[in-house]
Protein backbone atom coordinates (compact mmCIF):
# COMPACT_ATOMS: atom_id res chain seq x y z
CA UNK A 1 0.00 0.00 0.00
CA UNK A 2 2.78 2.54 0.67
CA UNK A 3 5.82 3.23 -1.48
CA UNK A 4 9.42 3.03 -0.26
CA UNK A 5 10.89 5.72 0.51
CA UNK A 6 14.25 6.67 -0.75
CA UNK A 7 17.51 6.40 1.17
CA UNK A 8 17.66 8.28 4.15
CA UNK A 9 14.38 8.83 4.58
CA UNK A 10 11.38 6.65 7.15
CA UNK A 11 8.97 4.93 5.55
CA UNK A 12 5.85 7.03 6.31
CA UNK A 13 3.24 5.96 8.70
CA UNK A 14 -0.10 4.53 7.52
CA UNK A 15 -3.16 5.71 8.38
CA UNK A 16 -5.66 4.58 10.40
CA UNK A 17 -8.91 5.98 9.65
CA UNK A 18 -11.68 7.67 12.38
CA UNK A 19 -14.52 8.89 10.04
CA UNK A 20 -14.74 11.86 12.56
CA UNK A 21 -11.55 13.33 12.19
CA UNK A 22 -11.20 11.99 7.94
CA UNK A 23 -12.09 13.79 4.62
CA UNK A 24 -12.61 12.74 1.03
CA UNK A 25 -11.45 15.55 -1.01
CA UNK A 26 -11.93 15.82 -4.50
CA UNK A 27 -9.94 18.33 -6.64
CA UNK A 28 -11.13 19.82 -9.95
CA UNK A 29 -13.18 16.98 -11.33
CA UNK A 30 -15.30 19.34 -13.34
CA UNK A 31 -16.06 19.89 -16.55
CA UNK A 32 -13.39 22.26 -18.12
CA UNK A 33 -10.81 19.31 -16.41
CA UNK A 34 -11.90 16.49 -16.48
CA UNK A 35 -14.37 15.95 -19.30
CA UNK A 36 -12.70 15.94 -23.43
CA UNK A 37 -16.19 17.83 -24.52
CA UNK A 38 -15.44 21.50 -22.93
CA UNK A 39 -11.92 22.26 -22.66
CA UNK A 40 -9.91 19.17 -21.99
CA UNK A 41 -9.55 18.69 -25.91
CA UNK A 42 -7.93 22.07 -26.62
CA UNK A 43 -5.67 21.95 -23.85
CA UNK A 44 -4.30 18.53 -25.08
CA UNK A 45 -3.93 19.81 -28.39
CA UNK A 46 -1.87 22.50 -27.23
CA UNK A 47 0.45 20.68 -24.93
CA UNK A 48 0.67 17.80 -28.11
CA UNK A 49 2.03 20.84 -30.01
CA UNK A 50 4.60 22.18 -27.79
CA UNK A 51 5.91 18.77 -27.01
CA UNK A 52 4.51 18.27 -23.44
CA UNK A 53 2.53 14.85 -24.31
CA UNK A 54 2.91 12.19 -27.15
CA UNK A 55 0.29 10.62 -26.73
CA UNK A 56 -3.29 13.33 -26.37
CA UNK A 57 -5.51 9.62 -25.54
CA UNK A 58 -3.56 8.72 -22.51
CA UNK A 59 -5.48 11.70 -20.16
CA UNK A 60 -9.27 10.60 -21.60
CA UNK A 61 -8.72 6.82 -21.35
CA UNK A 62 -7.55 7.60 -17.58
CA UNK A 63 -10.83 10.46 -16.49
CA UNK A 64 -12.59 7.33 -18.04
CA UNK A 65 -11.31 4.86 -15.14
CA UNK A 66 -10.68 7.89 -12.35
CA UNK A 67 -14.18 9.47 -12.54
CA UNK A 68 -16.06 5.29 -11.85
CA UNK A 69 -12.85 5.16 -9.27
CA UNK A 70 -14.16 8.72 -7.40
CA UNK A 71 -17.89 7.73 -7.07
CA UNK A 72 -16.88 4.17 -5.51
CA UNK A 73 -14.47 6.62 -2.67
CA UNK A 74 -17.36 9.22 -2.45
CA UNK A 75 -20.02 6.23 -1.56
CA UNK A 76 -17.88 4.41 1.00
CA UNK A 77 -16.90 7.67 2.92
CA UNK A 78 -20.56 9.14 3.10
CA UNK A 79 -21.87 5.83 4.25
CA UNK A 80 -19.51 6.19 7.36
CA UNK A 81 -20.28 9.85 7.70
CA UNK A 82 -16.64 10.91 6.23
CA UNK A 83 -16.71 14.32 5.28
CA UNK A 84 -17.04 14.15 1.96
CA UNK A 85 -15.24 17.86 0.16
CA UNK A 86 -14.27 19.50 -3.46
CA UNK A 87 -12.32 22.38 -4.65
CA UNK A 88 -13.15 23.39 -8.23
CA UNK A 89 -11.48 25.54 -10.45
CA UNK A 90 -13.90 29.24 -10.37
CA UNK A 91 -12.85 32.86 -10.76
CA UNK A 92 -14.93 35.21 -8.72
CA UNK A 93 -15.72 37.55 -12.13
CA UNK A 94 -17.18 36.72 -15.13
CA UNK A 95 -14.01 38.72 -16.79
CA UNK A 96 -11.68 36.75 -14.80
CA UNK A 97 -9.64 39.86 -13.49
CA UNK A 98 -9.47 37.30 -9.77
CA UNK A 99 -7.42 35.20 -10.91
CA UNK A 100 -3.66 33.75 -9.92
CA UNK A 101 -0.80 35.12 -12.34
CA UNK A 102 -0.45 31.49 -13.09
CA UNK A 103 -4.17 30.50 -14.42
CA UNK A 104 -3.98 33.96 -16.30
CA UNK A 105 -0.45 33.03 -18.23
CA UNK A 106 -2.18 29.37 -19.26
CA UNK A 107 -5.51 31.24 -20.93
CA UNK A 108 -7.49 29.58 -17.67
CA UNK A 109 -11.17 31.29 -16.96
CA UNK A 110 -13.82 29.72 -15.66
CA UNK A 111 -16.26 32.30 -14.53
CA UNK A 112 -19.42 31.86 -12.67
CA UNK A 113 -22.27 30.35 -14.02
CA UNK A 114 -20.05 28.55 -16.77
CA UNK A 115 -20.33 24.49 -17.45
CA UNK A 116 -16.66 24.44 -17.24
CA UNK A 117 -16.66 25.38 -13.83
CA UNK A 118 -19.54 22.70 -12.99
CA UNK A 119 -18.60 19.81 -11.03
CA UNK A 120 -18.74 16.52 -13.33
CA UNK A 121 -22.43 15.71 -12.82
CA UNK A 122 -21.80 11.86 -11.99
CA UNK A 123 -19.51 13.13 -8.99
CA UNK A 124 -21.62 16.05 -7.87
CA UNK A 125 -22.16 17.45 -4.11
CA UNK A 126 -25.11 15.95 -2.13
CA UNK A 127 -26.90 18.19 0.68
CA UNK A 128 -24.33 20.19 2.46
CA UNK A 129 -21.02 19.01 1.14
CA UNK A 130 -18.43 21.55 0.70
CA UNK A 131 -17.00 22.84 -2.42
CA UNK A 132 -13.89 25.43 -2.19
CA UNK A 133 -13.01 27.83 -5.25
CA UNK A 134 -10.18 28.71 -6.46
CA UNK A 135 -8.17 30.58 -9.23
CA UNK A 136 -4.53 28.65 -8.68
CA UNK A 137 -3.53 25.32 -8.26
CA UNK A 138 -3.40 24.53 -4.31
CA UNK A 139 -6.52 24.49 -2.74
CA UNK A 140 -4.89 25.23 0.44
CA UNK A 141 -2.98 28.39 -1.04
CA UNK A 142 -6.04 29.72 -2.75
CA UNK A 143 -8.96 29.17 -0.13
CA UNK A 144 -9.47 29.10 3.55
CA UNK A 145 -9.67 25.16 3.07
CA UNK A 146 -7.40 24.47 6.05
CA UNK A 147 -9.58 27.05 8.45
CA UNK A 148 -12.31 25.23 7.84
CA UNK A 149 -10.88 21.24 8.01
CA UNK A 150 -9.42 22.62 11.57
CA UNK A 151 -12.61 23.86 12.64
CA UNK A 152 -14.28 20.73 12.14
CA UNK A 153 -11.45 17.90 13.76
CA UNK A 154 -10.30 16.77 10.42
CA UNK A 155 -6.65 14.99 10.74
CA UNK A 156 -6.93 12.89 7.68
CA UNK A 157 -6.98 13.69 3.94
CA UNK A 158 -7.85 11.23 1.40
CA UNK A 159 -7.58 13.21 -1.56
CA UNK A 160 -8.37 11.83 -5.33
CA UNK A 161 -8.84 14.58 -8.69
CA UNK A 162 -6.79 16.37 -11.48
CA UNK A 163 -4.26 16.95 -12.37
CA UNK A 164 -1.99 14.74 -11.06
CA UNK A 165 1.46 16.59 -11.77
CA UNK A 166 -0.88 19.62 -10.77
CA UNK A 167 -3.30 20.34 -8.37
CA UNK A 168 -3.80 17.58 -7.08
CA UNK A 169 0.36 17.69 -6.17
CA UNK A 170 0.01 21.16 -4.65
CA UNK A 171 -3.02 20.06 -2.23
CA UNK A 172 -1.09 17.06 -1.45
CA UNK A 173 2.45 18.85 -0.82
CA UNK A 174 0.73 21.78 1.17
CA UNK A 175 -1.82 19.73 3.39
CA UNK A 176 1.36 17.75 4.99
CA UNK A 177 3.07 20.74 5.40
CA UNK A 178 0.25 22.57 6.90
CA UNK A 179 0.08 18.71 9.27
CA UNK A 180 -2.25 16.79 7.69
CA UNK A 181 -2.26 13.48 7.36
CA UNK A 182 -2.54 12.64 3.50
CA UNK A 183 -3.37 9.43 1.71
CA UNK A 184 -3.25 10.01 -2.47
CA UNK A 185 -5.94 7.29 -4.16
CA UNK A 186 -3.08 6.94 -7.15
CA UNK A 187 -5.58 5.24 -9.73
CA UNK A 188 -8.44 8.42 -8.49
CA UNK A 189 -5.83 10.45 -10.31
CA UNK A 190 -5.20 11.82 -13.63
CA UNK A 191 -2.69 13.95 -15.58
CA UNK A 192 -1.40 14.23 -19.03
CA UNK A 193 0.67 11.40 -19.81
CA UNK A 194 1.97 8.14 -18.14
CA UNK A 195 5.18 9.96 -17.30
CA UNK A 196 4.17 12.63 -15.82
CA UNK A 197 1.82 10.26 -13.73
CA UNK A 198 4.58 8.36 -12.58
CA UNK A 199 6.72 10.63 -11.54
CA UNK A 200 3.95 12.84 -9.41
CA UNK A 201 3.13 9.91 -7.09
CA UNK A 202 6.90 8.63 -6.71
CA UNK A 203 7.54 12.28 -5.71
CA UNK A 204 4.50 12.39 -3.26
CA UNK A 205 5.34 8.82 -2.10
CA UNK A 206 8.24 9.40 -0.93
CA UNK A 207 7.76 11.99 1.62
CA UNK A 208 3.78 13.72 1.34
CA UNK A 209 1.45 10.64 1.00
CA UNK A 210 0.82 7.46 1.72
CA UNK A 211 -0.44 6.43 -1.69
CA UNK A 212 -2.87 3.73 -2.47
CA UNK A 213 -5.48 2.27 -4.83
CA UNK A 214 -9.03 2.41 -4.58
CA UNK A 215 -9.44 -0.82 -3.30
CA UNK A 216 -7.02 -0.79 -0.64
CA UNK A 217 -8.32 2.80 0.52
CA UNK A 218 -12.10 1.66 0.76
CA UNK A 219 -10.44 -1.44 2.57
CA UNK A 220 -9.04 0.62 5.09
CA UNK A 221 -12.56 3.31 4.86
CA UNK A 222 -14.50 -0.07 5.91
CA UNK A 223 -12.35 -1.10 8.73
CA UNK A 224 -12.71 2.63 9.75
Amino acid sequence: MRTTPSRGFRELPSIDFIPQSTALLIVDMQYGCAHIDYGVQEQLERRRRIGQIRDPLYYPKRLATVAPNIVRLQRACRDRGIEVIFSKIQSLTTDGRDRGLGHRELGMHYPPGSKEAEILEELAPVKDEMVFTKTCGSVFAGTNIAYVLRNMGIRDIVIAGVVTSGCVEGAVRDAKDLGFGVMLVADACATWSAELEDAALKVLGVAYAVVADTNETIRLLEKA
